[in-house]
């Protein structure tokens, strides 16, 4: 693939093969992805790959935690309620993901069955935890770098044919997390990433979100009567 049909081409999958993903395929993909600029090159992340019985006991961990009402415990800072055009975007793609599987507004039960996917990491046969060193912790710069990063990996691993989508709720229960994929603690667990082939049946996985126009989302200066 080109960058351009890369980039545009794109989109989270959260409905995936039960196909093993190749560790040589994940190396390279992650290989791709450490191209990512990063502060000064000082390269905060780690990637944590995690597949079989361990990420099964992930996935029952986060899940029961969280359907017992255990608070979360996700290592990086979280706001409050989106409001604004931030909350009608996150409305919108709920809105189109739910419609593609067929999930209606009263419909509590699927609407639960929705979230425990997620907290699942739908169910992806890889998660890839992205992590920073510690000894960095307290200030944005390393979880900026961690994005960049993040972002090569979804797109190295869509030019090699997988999906990914990047999860937070998968890792809403840190200790389980940390224990599990046996995560030292002079690591910050900043995101997780479920990959794996997609499942192309998968109604979601269709589903393209909207994007804020270059109009909308840019301001130029400088540039006097330029076109």
């Amino acid at each position: 693939m080109t960058y351009d049909e890369v980039v545009l081409g794109r989109r989270s999958i959260r409905g995936f093969l039960r196909k093993p993903v190749p560790k040589s395929v994940i190396r390279e993909v992650i290989e791709l992805a450490m191209r990512a600029p990063s502060s000064l090159n000082t390269q905060p992340w780690n990637f944590t790959v995690v597949a079989g019985e361990a990420l099964d006991r992930i996935r029952a961990g986060n899940t029961e935690r969280n359907l017992a009402g255990v608070p979360h415990s996700r290592e990086f800072r979280i706001h409050g309620e989106y409001a604004g055009h931030h909350r009608e975007r996150q409305i919108g793609i709920a809105k189109q993901l739910f419609a593609a599987m067929g999930i209606e507004r009263h419909d509590a039960e699927a609407r639960q069955g929705w979230v425990l996917r997620g907290f699942r990491q739908f169910d992806a046969p890889i998660s890839i935890v992205v992590t920073y060193d510690r000894s960095i912790h307290g200030g944005d710069i390393a979880p900026f770098d961690c994005g960049a990063v993040t972002n090569a990996l979804v797109n190295a691993a869509w030019s090699r044919g997988l999906g990914c989508v990047i999860n937070s709720q998968g890792i809403m229960q840190s200790p389980v997390v940390r224990e599990h994929a046996q995560i030292p603690e002079d690591q910050v667990i900043m995101i997780c990433v479920a990959m794996g082939y997609p499942d192309d049946s998968f109604p979601a996985n269709a589903v393209v979100s909207q994007r804020k126009t270059v109009d909308e989302a840019v301001r130029f200066v400088g540039f006097g009567d330029e076109g």
